[in-house]
């Protein structure tokens, strides 16, 4: 005959559970505070406030599928340049065309004038995004080409 099945149980396993030291407990803690903290700061520094805000202002039909579009931005650090990516929107709602602007330092809120041309009648246009890396080519600080 065989054994109880308890015993063999208890003889593989043992008659207690393991327990958790208490310096694991606050290892463990000081774990998950220190995991939020980074987790915060990185929400924070991906979702918070953005240093540079553009708001579309008007934008008019020109002749040869080109669109006059003027927009406002306002930046964190005025005294340094920005390049903004504006673009149109044709009917089918697909991009017309795309233009580079550089917004030279200057006042915190600005207001910027720029034409685009487009491959068909725009509708519509919009500032794609904004950033303060300028490509040296749209740089004013360029010394002049001979």
């Amino acid at each position: 005959m065989s054994a109880p099945t308890g015993t063999k149980l208890e003889d593989r396993y043992g008659t207690r559970p393991r327990t958790t030291s208490r310096r694991t407990r606050w290892l463990l803690g000081a774990l998950a505070v220190a995991l939020g903290v980074a987790v915060a700061w990185i929400g924070y520094a991906n979702l918070g406030s953005a240093p540079i805000e553009t708001q579309a202002s008007t934008f008019e039909n020109l002749p040869d599928d080109a669109m006059r579009f003027t927009f406002e931005i306002s930046r964190d650090t005025p005294e340094r340049a920005v390049v903004c990516i504006v673009r149109v929107r044709v009917l089918d709602g697909s991009e017309g065309g795309r233009k580079e602007v550089l917004v030279p330092p200057g006042a915190e809120s600005t207001r910027v004038t720029t034409v685009i041309h487009s491959t068909d009648e725009p509708v519509t246009a919009d500032v794609f995004g904004c950033s303060y890396q300028v490509p040296p080519y749209l740089s004013t600080d360029l010394p002049p080409s001979e």
